[in-house]
């Protein structure tokens, strides 16, 4: 039987673990943290990913913990319409995505995998090509090294030496929060170098996030931040931060990677935010760890040459990465004058060309 040591229990390493022991082969799942947990709020699932959890065969029970997610579109700070999602269109060619929160859809993965194959409280302190993997309780060997250890990955050195993540610009809260009524106008807003979404969860309860440009490693505020700087955007925003717990407020610098020269060396692969961390602007963090762990899974069944996932995937998370660059750039346009012709030119875009837009991203399938 062929056995995989799995470096990080988030979405892409259990989700490894899943496709892979369902090929039948023995997976170790070493996490750090003393158990697992979410570390996060709402998580979007766009329908390339729904289709890579179909084939690790969970798509259909994360599809019963979510509800599909039907955006107003983008908006400016005082409510007026910049941008419409023609969502009958988007349902007719991709399908639509979903909202759940990040929390379900680490337990259904957890629970997809044998319990014994994963050991939390395990800090992995070097990697060897050849398949040594050393830890805190000692080693690991397997005939693959599964590095899903995100951005500040100890696997990754392994790969391709020390690469140092790079600032975005910009800095994010995240909350869920209870609306006291029902929240129907969903999406994004965008300011001045600022900006605010908005996300329904199928509980009732609503996803927040925002942004705002500031030099890597502010000080500022969390829950005290977000009322000062959107507390007189338009509705319903200033009622959920008046609904906002200050204890749930996450926030966290935005990094991505710089482009990898590889994602494989002998037996040592990489993938999700050890490979290719991005920002979060086309909500595909996690959906292309997802497609990740269903190809490289495939691959290493099929022969185990590393370098055909490196050719597959490489080239299209690089470019996923690089489009999502490209939105949070304009998206955090701070200029009063260049903001009001980014503002003007959104409004002449027709809803038809953004569906299409979308189909490099969102027509994959395993």
């Amino acid at each position: 039987m062929s056995e995989a040591v799995i470096v990080g229990g988030g979405i892409g390493g259990l989700a490894t673990a899943v496709a892979l022991s369902r090929r039948g082969w023995e997976v170790e799942v070493l996490e750090r943290a003393p158990r697992i947990e979410a570390v996060g709020a709402g998580l979007s699932l766009w329908p390339n990913a729904l289709r890579a959890l179909d084939a690790i065969g969970v798509g259909a029970e994360v599809r019963s913990r979510a509800r599909e997610e039907g955006s107003a579109g983008i908006r400016d700070e005082r409510g007026r319409l910049l941008s419409r999602t023609d969502i009958a269109a988007i349902r007719d060619r991709y399908g639509l995505p979903i909202m759940l929160h990040r929390a379900d859809l680490l337990e259904i993965l957890r629970a997809a995998v044998p319990d014994s194959a994963v050991r939390t409280g395990i800090s992995v302190t070097g990697v060897d090509a050849d398949g040594a993997v050393t830890h805190s309780e000692g080693e690991s060997d397997g005939d693959l090294i599964v590095g899903a250890d995100g951005i500040h990955s100890v696997v990754r050195r392994a790969v391709c030496g020390d690469i140092t993540p790079v600032y975005a610009g910009y800095t994010a809260w995240r909350m869920v929060v209870a609306p006291s009524e029902p929240i129907r106008d969903l999406g994004e807003s965008w300011g001045r170098g600022e900006r605010f979404g908005l996300a329904a969860l199928p509980d009732g309860r609503v996803y927040c996030f925002a942004t705002a440009n500031l030099p890597a490693g502010t000080e500022s505020g969390g829950l005290a931040e977000l009322r000062r700087r959107f507390g007189d955007w338009h509705a319903p925003i200033p009622a959920l931060l008046a609904a906002a717990d200050p204890e749930t407020v996450l926030k966290h610098d935005i990094y991505e990677l710089p482009p990898l020269p590889t994602y494989v060396r002998g037996t040592v692969a990489l993938l999700g935010d050890a490979a290719h961390a991005m920002t979060p602007n086309l909500g595909q963090g996690a959906c292309q760890a997802l497609e990740d762990a269903v190809i490289l899974a495939r691959v290493a069944d099929e022969g185990g040459d590393l370098t055909r996932y490196d050719r597959e995937r490489r080239p299209r998370s690089r470019m996923i990465a690089a489009r999502s660059r490209r939105i949070g750039t304009v998206a955090q346009l701070s200029s009063r004058p260049v903001v009001a012709l980014r503002n003007a030119a959104m409004r002449l875009v027709p809803p038809s060309v953004q569906v299409r837009a979308l189909a490099t991203v969102l027509d994959w399938t395993p």
